[in-house]
């Protein structure tokens, strides 16, 4: 009798993930998260530019740096949410404010995570809960669609259930939508609802959870120039003003758009005609 048993505890064992093991903090300054099985990987390099390169979005940068080095320094500090306008350097806002901490000598972790991810986030809290270290949970593009279920799991890091959220953990995450959700969803729920006001309410109100709003807004044509002037400028690449206007015009018209991701873009284009490596 024991024998079938033991063997059905083998095949469990075997089917169970292994524990994650105490991660090595002390390996990097930026992780990511990933799951099956449960891991922290370091990240040697983080894909950042300085935080003053970032043109046109002086109110965010100063407001969320400030946050950033609050809580670095234990002191309270909010949750962020950084939407608005795609391109305009959300994601970038985020690292190269975690790196201007850092140079300040401050120490702060910053660990990303997967929107799909996110099931899994009470764990990774789990580890992250009583270390030592203070840490940045980031989550890059973050929106929910009509049956997703992944925001409830989003509390536990906003709100921490009964245990609270860690006092070590904070979360910054960026989205194009300031609710999470398409403008559409939510008002065709609201139509359809018997209590209209509570229908999307649960939904809602998970954006207003995060105690800093920061507004992305697109740029105008004298921020697009200035902000191709000043990566010219921090990469040494040679070009008159004449000359750069014409064509950084031109890459935008054929864009269709004007943004920090499309003037990085076609800088990117500039340095590789003049043989500058980036």
């Amino acid at each position: 009798m024991s024998e079938p048993l033991d063997r059905i505890a083998a095949a469990l064992e075997r089917m169970a993930p292994a524990p994650l093991a105490t991660p090595d903090f002390d390996a990097a300054d930026a992780f990511v998260w990933h799951v099956s099985p449960d891991r922290l990987e370091p990240v040697e390099k983080v894909a950042r530019i300085d935080i003053g390169l970032l043109i046109g979005v002086d109110r965010a940068r100063d407001t969320l740096l400030e946050n950033t080095r609050q809580f670095a320094r234990g002191m309270p500090a909010n949750n962020a949410l950084l939407w608005g306008a795609r391109g305009m350097g959300k994601s970038s806002l985020v690292k190269s404010a975690h790196a201007a901490v850092l140079a300040e000598g401050l120490s702060l972790k910053i660990v990303e995570i997967q929107r799909e991810d996110l099931p899994s986030v009470s764990r990774l809290l789990g580890h992250l809960r009583g270390a030592p270290e203070r840490f940045l949970l980031f989550c890059d593009d973050l929106s929910f669609s009509h049956d997703d279920q992944h925001y409830k799991s989003l509390k536990a890091v906003l709100d921490g259930g009964i245990e609270g959220r860690p006092d070590n953990v904070l979360f910054y995450a960026t989205s194009n939508r300031r609710h999470l959700m398409p403008r559409d969803m939510i008002e065709n729920e609201r139509s359809s609802a018997i209590r209209p006001s509570e229908a999307t309410e649960e939904k809602v109100s998970l954006s207003d959870r995060f105690g800093l709003w920061l507004g992305f807004h697109p740029c105008s044509q004298d921020e697009y120039l200035a902000m191709i002037r000043g990566y010219c400028d921090a990469y040494g690449v040679e070009i008159d003003d004449e000359t750069m206007r014409a064509e950084a015009i031109e890459w935008q018209a054929t864009r269709g758009a004007r943004s920090g991701r499309v003037a990085w873009q076609y800088f990117t284009d500039l340095a590789g005609r003049r043989g500058v490596t980036l």
